[in-house]
């Protein structure tokens, strides 16, 4: 139980990899929140999931980019549970196309939700993670905020945004015991790579030097790392869990 009585907020975890951090979180002891902006049913089918099993779960609608809603969200954790001891940034959009063809406003939604949205709530935690005088913040990145990628411009910068928004808030917040770290997955087998066509798929695969796709589990494990106490002495990282894609 390395995660037993903490806090822990994970944005957009109705599914995909942020479902598979709320079901690790909570296995580990933590009482977690799922936040999500859209998919109630499916929220609520990973409270229903850790809740039956034994834990303590409860799922929250935010939208990430909007800092009123997401200064109510952590204001209402804090009341509830007076503690927020894990942060986890997951939420995350795609809006693809050529920057040629793209809309400015795809262009913007996606840095509002990627990196506006960790700003937002890294902003409105850390003040009660600084009194606390500990805390753990997990963002989620990409291998496409390191290399780049054609027709994800957008998505790109909002994940290299991510990077160096990391690497700043370890900085501010080292002093605080308040540790900030990054992931980075690479190819992994969600929702969001599900609509990829098959030929897409395998050339994908065959730049993978362990010449497999990773699974929302890989992301999970390494979450869980950077969450409890092993990690106490990593901050400003940006951990690629990739399978040798970003060397």
């Amino acid at each position: 139980m390395k995660l037993k009585g903490k806090v822990a907020l994970i944005t957009g975890a109705s599914s995909g990899i942020g479902r598979a951090i709320a079901l690790k979180f909570a296995l580990e002891g933590a009482i977690v929140i799922v936040n999500y902006s859209g998919n109630a049913e499916s929220a609520q089918k990973v409270v229903e999931e850790i809740n039956s099993s034994g834990g303590i779960c409860e799922s929250i609608k935010c939208d990430v980019s909007n800092y009123d809603d997401v200064k109510n969200m952590i204001d209402n954790i804090i009341e509830k549970y007076n503690s927020i001891d894990i942060l986890v940034n997951n939420a995350g959009i795609t809006k693809d196309n050529l920057i040629m063809r793209m809309d400015v406003e795809d262009f913007d939604r996606v840095i509002d939700v990627n990196l506006k949205g960790c700003f937002n709530t890294i902003k409105c935690a850390s003040r009660y993670m600084i009194k606390q005088k500990h805390g753990k913040i997990i963002n989620m990145s990409s291998v496409i905020g390191i290399t780049g990628n054609a027709g994800q411009a957008n998505y790109a910068a909002s994940k290299a945004g991510v990077i160096a928004l990391t690497k700043s808030a370890a900085k501010e917040f080292a002093s605080r015991n308040i540790n900030v770290n990054a992931i980075a997955p690479g190819y992994i087998e969600t929702r969001m790579t599900e609509v990829l066509n098959e030929k897409i798929k395998e050339d994908i695969i065959d730049k993978i030097p362990l010449k497999k796709a990773g699974n929302p589990e890989d992301v999970a494990k390494t979450a869980l790392f950077l969450a409890c106490d092993e990690s106490n002495y990593i901050t400003g990282q940006v951990i690629n869990v990739d399978g040798g894609m970003v060397m």
